[in-house]
């Protein structure tokens, strides 16, 4: 580009409307790509009664709750392919020159979901409609992938310790949870990065496992479970539903050997919606650990919040919000071995009929102030004496977390 000295300032604006332009078109093409790991696609051939298949028929695709609509034509086979839909429910009206109009209702397509929908149309009018009642095949019949959706009403239902969704996958055959991994190397922060549920797919290690949100990564950096504050993204409240897809799946996954959890959130409708909720946990309704002491140690636990959504132009644009909040404060039992108070006086081997002999040592001036302060502090203990020559206590104690 050039540009002449009068004009320099002129340019300047353009070259910077031409950077936003880049960044917009990057924004819109990242957008369209996640859209293709989190959407469903509805395809099928459009057939006379005959089975000739039907050339540029109409397919108008209706999102229920929302009131959008997709349209597109089949082409010369007949063939019509919507991708990218948002999963939801849906209703398909087809029309074409010299047919009635063909309407199905109660299609539900889920997330990550290739749906084969076949219609054949009647001759007729187009201002005549005919109400199509054959259901769609409740499996997918268009892909080899294997895997299975968690619906919402199961999402919102089932109990969940922590209310994190991701332990629904645990559902799906050959997903289980499995204890976390060792604070070693590469996990040994993973407490500053959340702890999110350990999934073992097959037999595949848990940072194998690929986790997406509206088709976003959020493995934590390591590639290990979803990193946030309750290792989990967002509340149950905000997930729509998810899927476990676990073999053979497609190309634009990728970067992963293991599982992949791709979950949708929800989304404004025309209605407006909303939820609230509070859940308490207390160590009133807590049992004893085999290896508590005498009480049980202090243990409280509330998560609250809600979500809205709504319309803001019906049929058009809509909003939806989430909030969940956790306050938590609990302790840890743990046993710890200190001196006897023997040894702390300076007697060692105080064990009777012990096989040493007894003997005193002196305590520096300078150390024996320090000496007491080398025992528990906080919660019960119980001075439980050790074998040997008795210079070891064994203290039960609890220690806030």
């Amino acid at each position: 580009m050039r540009c002449a000295m009068g004009t320099a300032g002129n340019c300047g604006r353009f070259g910077a409307c031409i950077l936003a332009l880049v960044a917009l078109m990057g924004i819109v093409l990242s957008q369209a790509a996640h859209a293709q790991l989190a959407g469903a696609t509805l395809t099928g051939i459009i057939t006379d009664k005959s089975g000739a298949v039907v050339v540029d028929a109409k397919v108008q695709i209706k999102n229920t709750d929302n009131g959008q609509v997709r349209e597109v034509t089949t082409n010369a086979t007949g063939l019509y392919s919507a991708p990218n839909l948002p999963p939801g429910p849906y209703e398909v009206k087809v029309t074409a020159m010299g047919f009635t109009a063909a309407v199905q209702k109660g299609i539900v397509l889920n997330v990550g979901m290739e749906q084969a929908l076949n219609i054949t149309l009647q001759v007729g009018q187009v201002t005549e409609v005919v109400e199509v009642s054959v259901l769609t095949p409740a499996i997918e019949t268009t892909s080899s992938t294997v895997g299975a959706t968690v619906e919402q009403k199961t999402v919102v239902e089932l109990p969940l310790n922590g209310r994190d969704w991701t332990q629904l996958a645990t559902l799906q055959p050959g997903v289980i949870s499995v204890r976390a991994q060792a604070s070693t190397g590469a996990t040994a922060n993973r407490g500053n990065r959340g702890f999110g549920d350990q999934l073992a797919d097959s037999g595949h290690r848990p940072n194998e496992n690929t986790y997406r949100v509206d088709g976003i990564n959020i493995n934590d950096y390591s590639n290990g479970a979803p990193g946030s504050v309750l290792g989990a993204s967002l509340g149950v409240d905000a997930i729509q539903e998810f899927s476990v897809v676990t073999t053979d799946y497609t190309a634009e996954y990728g970067r992963t050997s293991g599982a992949v959890i791709n979950a949708i959130t929800k989304s404004g409708t025309n209605q407006v919606h909303g939820s609230g909720y509070f859940f308490d946990r207390d160590k009133v309704f807590d049992a004893r650990n085999y290896f508590d002491g005498p009480t049980i140690p202090p243990f409280r636990r509330t998560q609250f919040g809600g979500s809205i959504g709504a319309p803001i132009r019906k049929d058009k644009t809509f909003i939806f919000g989430d909030y969940e909040g956790v306050r938590q404060g609990q302790s840890l039992s743990f046993q710890d071995n200190i001196l006897s108070p023997a040894a702390l006086a300076g007697n060692l081997c105080s064990v009777p009929n012990g096989t040493c002999t007894p003997h005193s040592v002196v305590i520096d001036s300078k150390v024996a102030p320090f000496l007491p302060l080398w025992q528990p502090v906080r919660g019960a203990n119980t001075g439980i004496p050790q074998g040997g020559n008795g210079d070891i206590d064994t203290f039960l104690t609890s220690g806030i977390k």
